[in-house]
């Protein structure tokens, strides 16, 4: 065993027996560099990877490209640090019961803002209901660029039909880190709202979300 492996096998058994509590950002990348570089020395490319981007949260959110700059940082690691902020989003959304009625503003943003964890473009989704509210069915329905995001009403009609919805949820996300519905997302909310009653399918809210905060538009009077 080298030295490389003994210090591998030592933070991997402190990470076992205490979790990360006590780790810093520096040791939290290097375990999870141990994976994605099998018998290399991970530390100097943990500590390259903080000086380039600045933090952990900015290495795991940086696109598969701009990882693949750093020098040694192959497809392996590129995959391996993208697989993460991804898994612990599936991990949240995994533990939000299916079929569940959402009745009130704080059960919808429980079960909606998980599925915005990581995001780094404006994402929709659309959560269509039973008369009972509850979950039919849960998809993401468009993806935009950094800041915004194209929506259809049309696609989120025909979503609806599809699930013979009796009410529609809207989400999307903010990237610039404020949950508050701008006057566009207020004029998309109304046109929604009319598309959707003509088709006998209520708006039954429209989430905002930004990080871990989000705005129910039905609570804020604005839907």
């Amino acid at each position: 065993m080298g030295i490389h492996d003994g210090h591998r096998k030592r933070l991997k058994t402190r990470f076992l027996s205490q979790g990360l509590d006590g780790f810093d950002d520096h040791t939290v990348l290097e375990l999870l560099l141990f994976y994605g570089v099998p018998q290399r020395d991970v530390n100097p490319l943990a500590h390259a990877l903080l000086s380039h981007f600045g933090s952990l949260a900015a290495v795991l959110d940086a696109p598969a490209e701009e990882l693949l700059k750093v020098p040694g940082v192959g497809e392996s690691v590129a995959t391996l640090l993208k697989l993460a902020p991804q898994l612990g989003r599936r991990y949240m959304i995994s533990r939000v019961g299916a079929g569940e009625a959402l009745v009130t503003s704080a059960q919808m943003g429980a079960y909606l803002v998980p599925r915005f964890f990581g995001e780094r473009d404006e994402v929709v989704y659309i959560v269509c209901l039973d008369a009972k509210c509850k979950v039919l069915g849960c998809q993401l329905l468009f993806r935009g660029g950094i800041n915004s995001a194209f929506v259809s009403v049309r696609k989120i009609v025909e979503v609806a039909l599809i699930y013979n919805a009796a009410g529609v949820i809207l989400a999307h996300n903010h990237t610039s880190g404020v949950a508050v519905p701008s006057q566009e997302d207020c004029q998309t909310t109304a046109a929604v709202k009319r598309a959707l009653s003509a088709v006998g399918v209520e708006l039954v809210d429209h989430i905002v979300v930004a990080d871990d905060d989000f705005v129910s538009m039905a609570q804020s009077h604005a839907l």
